[in-house]
């Protein structure tokens, strides 16, 4: 055999299109799609979008499909904003056959994908997610009876630094001279400025200051005990299944009591879209949703028993100058948290929702937003918890949440599903365990495998 040599590269005028080079796929993404269609996912999404764009006129734009597709590999591959979504799609083969781009088209690029975000409203996001909820329903996955409901924090693509105060339009330097010369220091250097600054007494509240970049954003101390300007996400999560229900973004300074029965609601109106038979009759929470109104309108209003952690509080609550009810509320919501349901409701509140917070927000690149603006933020936070949804549907088909499963090769993936076949049945012998998980494999790595309601690997996933 001769050795090849590299020429220098010279464009070919034509190139046939069975020459060109194909994808050999992807397992996960293939099944996801098989998935998508079977619901009929692009027909919903573009009957979705069809009244935010002319009929005739104009250039054709991004097929919806596309689009939302591109935002749900931003989950899977972990990428934070839309330039790295595109990238992304523009290098691999194997998301170009997800997208169902042929490769003598473009994958749309950031610019694109942001004129089409602009374009369509928010409610348009919500529809999508309803759509992964309705297909959770059809797979007898979402049950809704039980949500918790929890919170984290999203940092705001803008700095402390371009802080102005609300009432003059000044920043922080051009705030503390003013102080400086209104106690007779004039001319004063930066040095001085930073010194006469760190003796003040101050405040940075968000009364007072904002991002004249990012409005919406509010200052808000992180997880790590950081001070940046931030979002609040709030996700109610069905803790039969570990679904997303609704997950809302706030402003950071939102209080968690006050945000608590808005998620509900959403909850409630999420499931009636996806179909669901259940609706929301118990919902779960730490101690900060603890408070007397909260837990008073959760029951009489909304008629949702409460299981909200109280904090501990070294004298005896006053009465007298509350509305009536609100009493009778905290004290049965303190019975039923003290039972053992109510502790057990508490484990899985603390499992499922920080699981969906690592997932989206970890894992799935969301932590930090590069979109400016509540809705703007909102719209991607969205997507990314449909496709956390998606994995946890995927997972209950094929024994694979996310694409990066497979990354292992088949010897770490032979070893998760002998783990799953012996947790489903531990009195297994290795013959019977062979042949299930060399089912499990072939079913899994089929192009061609029909989808099947329910599996004999699911359970217990």
């Amino acid at each position: 055999m001769a050795m090849g040599r590299r020429e220098a590269d010279q464009a070919s005028m034509w190139v046939a299109t069975q020459n060109l080079a194909r994808s050999p796929g992807h397992a996960f993404y293939d099944k996801l799609n098989e998935v998508l269609d079977a619901g009929g996912f692009d027909r919903f999404v573009e009957e979705q979008c069809a009244p935010h764009y002319a009929e005739v006129q104009g250039r054709p734009s991004i097929p919806p499909g596309v689009y939302f597709r591109m935002l749900f590999i931003g989950y899977f591959e972990g990428l934070e904003s839309q330039r790295a979504i595109a990238w992304r799609c523009a290098d691999s083969l194997s998301l170009r056959a997800f997208l169902r781009v042929d490769l003598s088209e473009g994958t749309p690029d950031h610019s694109s994908m942001t004129n089409t975000r602009k374009r369509l409203p928010e409610e348009v996001f919500w529809n999508v997610f309803a759509f992964v909820l309705r297909v959770a329903a059809e797979r007898k996955l979402l049950k809704g009876k039980t949500i918790a409901v929890d919170s984290t924090t999203l940092e705001a693509n803008a700095a402390m630094k371009s802080l102005v105060r609300r009432a003059t339009n000044e920043d922080w330097k051009t705030y503390v001279r003013r102080l400086m010369k209104a106690e007779g220091i004039e001319d004063p250097s930066d040095e001085d400025v930073r010194r006469f600054d760190r003796k003040r007494k101050k405040k940075t509240s968000n009364e007072e200051w904002k991002s004249p970049t990012d409005p919406d954003s509010r200052i808000t101390k992180m997880k790590d005990r950081r001070t940046h300007l931030a979002y609040k996400a709030e996700h109610a999560v069905d803790l039969d299944s570990g679904l997303i229900v609704a997950p809302v973004v706030y402003r950071g300074n939102d209080g968690d009591a006050e945000t608590l029965p808005v998620t509900v609601e959403l909850a409630r109106d999420q499931l009636k879209a996806a179909g669901s038979p259940h609706q929301v009759e118990e919902a779960v929470g730490d101690k900060g949703y603890h408070k007397a109104e909260t837990i008073q309108t959760l029951e009489e209003v909304q008629h949702v028993r409460a299981y909200i952690a109280e904090p501990k509080q070294n004298h005896r609550r006053r009465w007298h100058d509350k509305e009536p009810g609100q009493q009778e509320a905290v004290y049965a919501n303190r019975r039923r948290i003290k039972g053992t349901r109510g502790r057990r409701l508490g484990r899985l509140r603390s499992e499922k929702v920080e699981r969906s917070f690592a997932h989206t927000c970890e894992t799935g690149g969301g932590r930090r937003t590069w979109l400016r603006g509540v809705v703007n933020v909102s719209k991607s936070h969205l997507m990314r918890a449909a496709a956390c949804d998606l994995g946890i549907i995927m997972l209950a088909l094929f024994g694979v949440g996310t694409p990066r499963t497979l990354q292992g090769g088949f010897r770490a993936v032979l070893v998760a599903l002998l783990w799953l076949v012996w947790r489903r049945h531990p009195r297994h012998t290795v013959r019977s365990t062979s042949v299930t998980v060399y089912r499990i494999w072939s079913s899994l790595t089929a192009p061609s495998a029909i989808l099947r309601p329910k599996m004999a690997f699911s359970t217990g996933c």
